[in-house]
């Protein structure tokens, strides 16, 4: 008689039996030995193969040797130093107290001049799992920095460090990021003035207002120009500046831009340039025409030829 090929739902009844055989072995091993209710358990199993999806051994909720989590450690020779280990967690302290100080200084753009010492912190503690040796001339760097493929503490810093070059706020701080540079300190100044003499008028008195605060504005803006041209100039004063010339625009007050003088001017000359070229070139043909003289060579030449006309 021909025996029907072993069908796959045999296959999963009797794993998903040895499976559960092995789990209660191990769950119900005590001291002195097997529990005598591992035997009834699986017996229990092969007369109701529907038992293993219910089975409280797969419950989620319950102790069971499936946590989630590493419950055993690895050797110590694999583990990092105590050193180290501190050496991370102020790293996630200060790096944690650098992102939110950049998130809330994110608008307006004030991230220089409020975060410039979290980001002194967390370059001084990256500098010392980098380059510092610890207790018994011991190094975190491999151990920190370089011992994964994915280098979590070595790319988070170069991230925050590639954010704080795009802003350009080594231009706006000291050496040492002890504070703001002079430069900064007097554009912040004179904007504050600015933004006070726009705060007096109320809304809608613009004509007292363009001119009372027009000379402060103006100023505001050499000044911008000035750090501009001489490299000064970070991500705060650039916003700054913006949002200045934005409500500024709201006023629809107008300044003449010193600028705009010589444009105007070459503008003006090489409009009239074709006029001018035109009526030079018309005087001077008129002069060539006035000191044409003929020849006497020419005037005997006309004679001969009458004379000889006549012989003729």
């Amino acid at each position: 008689m021909h025996k029907p090929p072993f069908s796959t739902m045999s296959l999963y009844k009797n794993s998903s039996f040895l499976v559960l055989l092995v789990l209660n072995i191990f769950a119900n091993v005590s001291s002195d030995g097997v529990n005598p209710t591992v035997l009834d358990s699986a017996a229990k199993l092969r007369q109701s193969p529907a038992a293993a999806v219910t089975s409280p051994v797969f419950n989620a909720g319950a102790d069971s040797i499936f946590s989630l989590n590493l419950l055993s450690s690895f050797p110590e020779d694999l583990e990092i130093s105590d050193y180290c280990r501190d050496l991370l967690n102020i790293f996630r302290q200060r790096c944690v107290a650098h992102v939110n100080c950049l998130v809330s200084s994110a608008r307006p753009v004030k991230i220089c001049q409020n975060c410039f010492s979290s980001n002194a912190s967390l370059n001084e503690i990256y500098m010392n799992i980098s380059d510092k040796m610890g207790p018994g001339n011991a190094s975190c760097r491999d151990s920190l920095l370089r011992s994964d493929r994915l280098m979590v503490v070595y790319l988070l810093y170069s991230n925050l460090k590639d954010l704080w070059s795009k802003a350009n706020c080594d231009n706006c701080i000291t050496k040492g990021f002890q504070s703001l540079t002079n430069d900064t300190l007097y554009y912040m100044t004179t904007l504050n003035q600015t933004l006070a003499c726009f705060e007096k008028y109320p809304q809608g008195n613009y004509t007292e207002l363009c001119k009372n605060c027009k000379n402060g504005y103006k100023e505001l803006n050499e000044l911008y120009s000035g750090m501009e041209k001489n490299a000064t100039m970070c991500i705060d004063i650039e916003d700054a500046m913006n949002l200045t010339r934005r409500l500024w625009s709201n006023f629809t007050c107008s300044i003449p831009r010193e600028e705009t003088v010589p444009v105007i001017a070459v503008s003006s000359f090489m409009l009239f340039l074709p006029i001018i070229f035109y009526l030079s070139s018309f005087l001077h043909s008129e002069q060539k025409k006035r000191k044409l003289i003929h020849p006497k060579r020419a005037k005997s030449y006309t004679s001969l030829v009458n004379i000889q006309d006549k012989l003729s």
